[in-house]
Order: C-alpha cells, then sequence, then structure tokens
C-alpha cells in the first residue's frame, strides 16, 4: 500500500482548508508523509496564498506534493465565504469524507485525515451520525461499540467510554459490556497503533472519589469493577476504578500508556489542559487509519489567517506513524 494519506476538507467555511494548507507549507521542516486533500479548491483559494494543483487522480499526488497541495475535486460548494457556513458547503464536506473514507477502505491511501465539521449544517442535509467517528464505524462496516475515540497528545492518551451525551444520561448509559469493549479497542489499538504491547490502561471511576466505597455512588461496584475483573481476566494490565482528580498529574501519568474515562469531560479537560494546541483524534478498532485534529471549525477565525496548523500536523503525523506500526503489527 503506498504511503500517501487523503485529507477531507471538512467544512469550507471552516478553518479546515486553511490548516491544511498551512500544513502542506510546513511539509519540508515536520517531515510530513505526502497528502492530498478532497474538497473544493476554492475554498484553499479563499483563505491560503500557496499554490495548488487540481487532480484528477490520487496517484497524482505523489508527483505534485513537493511544489503544490494537490486537491482532489468533490461537488460545487457554491461561493466560500469563511465564517460563514452553509448546505453547499455541508454537501461538499460530507461529499469529502465519503470519498476520503472510500479511498483510505479500497487501499488508494494510507489512511485518512478527517478536517473539521459542523454537525448541525450536516444534518441539515441528511446526515444521521453524532460526528464523523460514527459515520466512519459504519462505513467499514464496524458496531460502533467496537470502536473508541482516542485523543492523543505527547504525553497523555485518552479514551472516552460514553462520548456525545449529556451528563445526566451518562449512567444508564454505562455497562459492563461498553467498558470491556471500549478497553479491548483501546489495548488492541495501542498495540496496533502505537507499538505499545502490552499496553497499561487506567480505568477511572465515575463518582468523585472512585465512589468512596459506595458512599458517593454505587457505579464503580455494580460495574466498573466487574469490568475490570473480566479485562484482567483475559490478560490486560488493567489498573482501577480510580479517583479522577488524581489521575493525570505527571507522576500519576507515568503509570499507564492509556485512560479510559467514563464521560466526555472527564477525558478531554485534561487533554486539552496539558495539549490544547497539539492534540489528536484518532479512532481505534476500525480496519483503516483515520485521525483527526482535536478541534472544530472555529467559524469565527476561519479566513483571518489566525488558525494553527499544530494539531492537523500532528494528526498527519499520527497517522502516518500508525499505518507503520500497522505493518509490522499486521505482518
Amino acid at each position: 500500500m503506498t504511503r500517501l494519506l487523503g485529507i477531507s476538507s471538512g467544512d469550507p467555511a471552516g478553518i479546515g482548508p486553511e490548516i491544511i494548507g498551512k500544513s502542506w507549507d510546513a511539509r519540508a521542516i515536520e517531515g510530513l508523509t505526502p497528502f492530498f486533500a478532497v474538497g473544493d479548491p476554492r475554498a484553499f483559494e479563499a483563505v491560503w496564498s500557496g499554490p495548488i494543483r487540481v487532480i484528477a487522480d490520487p496517484g497524482e499526488a505523489h508527483e505534485t506534493f513537493e511544489t503544490a497541495l494537490p486537491v482532489l475535486p468533490v461537488i460545487d460548494s457554491g461561493t466560500v465565504v469563511p465564517g460563514e457556513p452553509d448546505l453547499d458547503g455541508a454537501r461538499c464536506a460530507l461529499q469529502a469524507l465519503e470519498m476520503g473514507v472510500g479511498l483510505a477502505r479500497a487501499g488508494t491511501t494510507c489512511g485518512i485525515v478527517t478536517g473539521p465539521i459542523s454537525k448541525i449544517q450536516l444534518q441539515k442535509v441528511g446526515f444521521h451520525f453524532p460526528g464523523q467517528t460514527e459515520f466512519i464505524a459504519e462505513a467499514c462496516g464496524v458496531g460502533r461499540q467496537n470502536v473508541a475515540m482516542l485523543l492523543a497528545g505527547p504525553d497523555l492518551r485518552v479514551v472516552p467510554i460514553t462520548v456525545h451525551i449529556g451528563l445526566a444520561e451518562v449512567p444508564a448509559a454505562l455497562s459492563v459490556d461498553l467498558i470491556v469493549n471500549r478497553a479491548r479497542a483501546a489495548a488492541k489499538g495501542m498495540a496496533r497503533n502505537f507499538g505499545i504491547d502490552p499496553p497499561r490502561l487506567a480505568i477511572a471511576g465515575l463518582n468523585p472519589h472512585a465512589g468512596e466505597q459506595g458512599s458517593m455512588g454505587s457505579e464503580e461496584a455494580d460495574i466498573i469493577q466487574p469490568a475490570i475483573d473480566i479485562l484482567r481476566a483475559e490478560g490486560f494490565l488493567v489498573s482501577g476504578p480510580l479517583p479522577a482528580d488524581t489521575m493525570f498529574h505527571a507522576a500519576a501519568r507515568a503509570r499507564y500508556d492509556v485512560a479510559l474515562c467514563q464521560y466526555h469531560d472527564q477525558a478531554l479537560i485534561p487533554i486539552k489542559a496539558l495539549h490544547f494546541d497539539d492534540a489528536v483524534n484518532m479512532t481505534l478498532g476500525l480496519p483503516i487509519v483515520r485521525t483527526s485534529p482535536d478541534h472544530g471549525t472555529a467559524f469565527d477565525i476561519a479566513g483571518k489567517g489566525l488558525a494553527s496548523p499544530r494539531s492537523m500536523i500532528a494528526a498527519i503525523r499520527m497517522a502516518a506513524h500508525a499505518f507503520d506500526h500497522r505493518q509490522t503489527y499486521d505482518g
């Protein structure tokens, strides 16, 4: 398989085109693997002054990459106004995502990096998924319960067990099977994508002080501990349930390779506090490599030249490294 990445541009009115262009600017100094963008070329021209080469086939990207950003065009997104999303742009973002995933599944690329989308805009054009992660899982024929969203920075990796649901819904959504499936996906993902085998898993409690022996909640004893017992019986290296407020200082982070957290903010607050500009979103449990910058469309700064490409650069680098590790792991 060729070492070439596809990057779906995300919403053309967001910062996706700008940070992709800036990543191409940094290709040499950052040592980035060749990539091409999938999207509307005019979205790049609206926010970036670098050279663009429209390609008809991903195979052309290799010969183009050193002198211009290769862009594989999708449907016309209409008039692109940075910071002003519309339905034409949402359709463009969706087709770019579909095409990028298809190319990765076909082996044309070694993986996909997904640019930031607007879920609200996509839902208006028939996108019925909580986010890109769930869409990609279904496109790859993988059940949602068998994938895990990993957020990774230089010295912290976290997996939220429940993701985009309200905090009041979390206790009812947790189950032994869900925790076990997320942990299995996380463990295999560490080995397959990072070469960490066997990985050390740390599982957070749900309640303050991990329930304080049942005085602050029973989920630790009723759900989390039974899941940990199953995982240990299967041979996984697992610690927990751990009080979340003592899991993320430097000494604690040195004791595990990935932390599994019970809800969205329990995972994302520490990763964004430590690595706001260079954290990466990776989907574990897929047959393809998928990464994404760990930020949104940032419509408020789109087109102003202010967007940092650091998270996009980190996502490109992590996708390429994951591909290399998979070559070894899969034999």
